[in-house]
């Protein structure tokens, strides 16, 4: 049965009864009654019901941020006695850059539950600045994350790919000069579309003739595979059975392509439970298969 402070978690983040009633596999009426046994047993009204939604009020507000701190509380303290067994066991809790979560994170997931089977997985991806949120709040053990971050915690070099242009059509860099075929460019919280207006303005004179600006890498990799445009896209995106052309960012071999690496990052205390260092060392061995093509 639902505890009063997860029913307090879900009802805040979910801000509709139904939708709460489904996630605690409660129906409404039963849902319905339990806050109002919570509301009751402190005293005043949490909750303005409107045909919106839920809104908290002042006080909801100060017993819903209890709530999720006792939570958090009897995490920590169910992890430390976890800790304590033989056996990896226990919630890991992981945040990852969307883009490693959809292209390179399944096949690590798939050998850790394979290894692990008694632990538990709970995984958010998102941008770079939504991890690490995650991990100041709390809500993760460790995070995944792209590109140059600052972080004063733990901090572990997992691979570096590189950039590539691609396109159904261009062979060559010179060809973007000649085309009419529009740049699709993805836009995110991190340096990496700053570092291709860079590189761009390196190299030529004057802006893209069409461009398209899309939020999500995935989007920009689809539009390019169905033949819409060119792009700009790490190679842990592609493989060789997309057909399309691969074209190097470096004219000659003095010039370093763009790159991008990725990132393991955590506070000590979090990466010593467990379940989380034998995620750690699962991950490292995966990142180290990216460089040693026997594996």
């Amino acid at each position: 049965m639902a505890t009063e402070a997860e029913i307090l978690k879900v009802l805040s983040e979910e801000r509709n009864m139904r939708k709460a009633a489904e996630r605690l596999f409660l129906s409404q009426p039963a849902l319905s009654q339990r806050l109002q046994t919570i509301e009751k047993d402190w005293g005043t009204q949490l909750f303005i019901r409107s045909q919106k939604g839920l809104t908290a009020t002042p006080a909801g507000e100060m017993v819903i941020a209890y709530a999720i701190e006792t939570l958090l509380k009897k995490e920590e303290v169910v992890e430390t006695i976890q800790s304590l067994t033989t056996k990896v066991n226990g919630t890991l809790k992981v945040a990852c850059a969307s883009i490693v979560g959809q292209n390179w994170l399944p096949n690590v997931l798939k050998d850790f539950v394979t290894q692990y089977p008694e632990a538990k997985i709970s995984l958010m991806t998102g941008w770079s600045s939504e991890i690490i949120k995650a991990l100041y709040e709390g809500e993760a053990h460790v995070g995944i994350v792209r590109g140059q971050v600052d972080w004063k915690g733990e901090k572990i070099h997992l691979f570096r790919d590189t950039l590539y242009l691609v396109d159904k059509q261009l062979k060559t860099i010179e060809d973007v000069l000649t085309t009419e075929r529009p740049f699709i460019q993805y836009k995110s919280d991190s340096n990496y579309y700053q570092e291709i207006q860079q590189w761009w303005q390196q190299h030529f004179t004057s802006n893209p003739g069409k461009q398209i600006v899309v939020d999500q890498i995935e989007i920009c990799r689809q539009m390019v595979l169905n033949g819409i445009g060119y792009a700009i896209l790490p190679s842990i995106t592609l493989n060789e059975h997309d057909g399309i052309n691969k074209i190097p960012l470096a004219n000659n071999e003095k010039e370093f392509g763009i790159t991008r690496d990725t990132w393991l990052i955590g506070y000590e205390s979090s990466l010593a439970l467990r379940q989380v260092d034998a995620f750690v060392k699962v991950v490292q061995e995966h990142a180290s298969c990216l460089f040693d093509y026997t594996k």
